[in-house]
């Protein structure tokens, strides 16, 4: 079989990495070992940014029938009782939104299927070879190959490639049951994070109503490792920490799947192998804290896939895809670190520094300033790459006498120049890679133009530096006798 993009790994990086190539007409292979896809969900809703990512490609609103009951609750930090508040950072979506990652993963595996991507499932890969014209998985060819195949991700082994960081110190449980009885101290509804967590008989629980009978379990001791992350969860475990922490009363149901996590903090040195490129849990791991692994493996994806259409189809302007690891590295290590400090945070132990730390983290977060800054932070609402504006707000926007938004503009995964000053501009021979739109807009706003992960790479009204910055991220002009492919 030959693709132009070989993906390796089903999950949430690798639909969404082979939605964006398919979307710019780039021939993708998904491959995935397991036969089945896992009813778990790990992240049981999406942060701001992962929400308005999936909005610039019109992927959010089908899913948002059968959103999970959150209520208006904020985010949170390391389990705090202070809501993050993302209002300040001008999103639509100021809420984590209650879509679990099984759910997600499912449609955006329906849509690929659905447009003629082959996504085969039971396919394991055993090797991987490359050289100067391509890459090699199995008997799969393709010009590019993109490992996505989680934090024990079998291409990075089969390649040799360093996952250096921290070894974890802690090893806990996810898992969604159903109860056959409960006391007065499980929750009958969604809360905020901070009130789902109790401690007690040497165990911190994390019990969260999913939908139905159904809820989210989370647990392990207060001291010591536990067992190894590949060890069975047994149902006689996750009863005895329900019963250690929501009393004799409580009772299992039934343990429809468990797996075990750890706060391991691992980052590849580099995001890119020759032809092979690292996304998601393949290239970073952390303590999966309050959705950002979703939120970090999305956004790896979304600004690796028109980098790599870009170069396929022959138009990438030189060094682009370098800028994957450029761009990307610095966020998944600050995510690292975020992670690290809210494991420290989140200790439900009664020691007496943590205590401390924690209280002092409380009042800080009760301040806007710094509430705005760590909301930004978790939610991904606050990226911006060096060199770059910031990600361009949904805007209301007035187009040829309709309403529109920002959003509504960026379904076709293309660059956009958009005139919010009245001036219409003639962007030539770009127009095959960037759409162009002359709008207005309440606020006062000059033309800008985005890159196609929804992020300003110039604004302004000066012609000469746009064709600068057309130049640098869209490629140079195409000549009357030249072609792009």
């Amino acid at each position: 079989m030959r693709a132009e993009v070989i993906v390796v790994g089903a999950g949430p990086t690798g639909l969404m990495l082979a939605s964006e190539l398919t979307l710019a007409g780039v021939p993708v292979v998904v491959l995935e070992k397991e036969l089945m896809r896992r009813s778990q969900s790990r992240a049981e809703s999406l942060q701001p940014r992962t929400a308005e990512v999936l909005d610039l490609r019109g992927l959010l609103d089908p899913l948002l029938d059968r959103t999970l009951p959150r209520g208006e609750f904020g985010g949170h930090f390391a389990g705090l009782p202070v809501e993050l508040d993302c209002r300040p950072w001008r999103t639509r979506h100021p809420y984590p939104v209650g879509i679990p990652q099984a759910r997600l993963e499912a449609y955006l595996e329906k849509q690929l299927v659905s447009q003629g991507v082959p996504v085969l499932r039971g396919n394991e890969v055993s090797a991987v070879d490359q050289d100067d014209e391509g890459v090699r998985a199995g008997k799969v060819r393709g010009s590019y190959l993109v490992a996505c195949d989680g934090g024990h991700s079998t291409v990075r082994k089969l390649l040799g490639v360093p996952f250096p960081g921290q070894e974890g110190r802690l090893s806990a449980v996810v898992a969604d049951i159903t109860l056959a009885s409960r006391s007065a101290a499980v929750p009958d509804t969604r809360r905020h994070f901070s009130q789902h967590i109790k401690s007690a008989a040497g165990y911190f629980g994390i019990l969260i109503p999913i939908e139905g009978d159904l809820y989210r379990l989370m647990f392990g001791k207060l001291s010591g490792m536990g067992p190894g992350r590949e060890a069975p969860v047994t149902a006689a475990e996750v009863s005895e920490a329900l019963r250690a922490v929501y009393g004799s009363e409580t009772h299992l149901g039934q343990v429809r799947e468990a797996s075990r996590f750890s706060d391991a903090a691992r980052q590849v040195e580099q995001y890119r192998e020759g032809r092979v490129f690292f996304a998601g849990d393949a290239a970073h791991i952390h303590l999966p804290i309050g959705g950002q692994g979703v939120n970090l493996g999305i956004q790896d994806a979304f600004n690796l896939g028109w980098k790599l259409a870009a170069t396929v189809r022959g138009w990438a302007p030189d060094g682009l895809l370098d800028t994957y690891h450029t761009e990307r590295h610095p966020v998944a290590a600050r995510v690292l670190r975020n992670t690290r400090a809210q494991g420290v945070i989140l200790n439900p132990s009664q020691e007496g520094n943590i205590a401390a730390v924690r209280d002092m983290f409380i009042d800080l977060l009760r301040l806007p300033e710094a509430n705005r800054f760590i909301s930004g932070m978790i939610s991904g609402l606050d990226v911006q790459y060096p060199g770059l504006g910031p990600r361009m707000i949904d805007l209301d926007l007035t187009a040829q006498g309709r309403q529109t938004r920002v959003s509504w503009l960026t379904r076709s995964g293309r660059g956009l120049l958009l005139s919010l000053d009245g001036k219409p501009r003639s962007i030539g021979s770009w127009a095959d890679r960037v759409d162009h739109v002359t709008a207005k807009t309440d606020e006062k706003l000059d033309t800008v133009l985005v890159r196609p992960d929804g992020y300003i790479a110039w604004s302004g009204s000066d012609d000469a530096s746009l064709e600068t910055a057309l130049v640098r991220w869209f490629g140079p002009r195409i000549q009357p006798n030249q072609s792009i492919h």
